[in-house]
């Protein structure tokens, strides 16, 4: 069990390490953000910052809705999903019961469909359907210009 940290140490501290009777978590090395709870403790420390935490982040998708929309068929298609299922931009295919067979015969079809050539390494980043949008639309663009 590692030794609790004092308030001094732990504002001089690069890293920060976790306590039972203190927890502080994450200072960041982009943001320099610090977020301290101490329970049971009504200790004041001006060096320290209290925030709040986010959970979850959202992740927008920079795909036109038109190539997300043709995408969510293809998918439904390729994995024989019933028409009233719902996919969206942000379904992951491994959600949907995609294998990485499944996966390749999805790139294999979008290949097909927008007639595109998505590389392997590419291929293998797509994650969601949002990912496989966004690369298509990156993909056109490219060949368009």
């Amino acid at each position: 069990m590692a030794a609790p940290i004092t308030a001094t140490a732990a504002a001089r501290s690069p890293l920060l390490v976790y306590s039972p009777a203190l927890r502080v978590q994450g200072m960041d090395a982009v943001s320099f953000r610090v977020s301290a709870s101490f329970p049971g403790q009504r200790a004041s420390f001006p060096s320290i910052r209290m925030q709040r935490i986010p959970k979850r982040f959202q992740v927008s998708c920079s795909a036109k809705q038109e190539t997300i929309e043709k995408v969510c068929e293809i998918v439904k298609g390729q994995l024989a999903l019933p028409e009233d299922s719902t996919v969206t931009g942000e379904t992951k295919f491994v959600d949907l019961g995609a294998d990485s067979l499944d996966t390749v015969e999805i790139v294999m079809g979008l290949e097909e469909a927008f007639q595109i050539s998505v590389d392997e390494s590419s291929a293998q980043e797509i994650q969601t359907v949002g990912d496989a949008a966004a690369l298509i639309d990156k993909l056109i663009a490219e060949k368009d210009a």
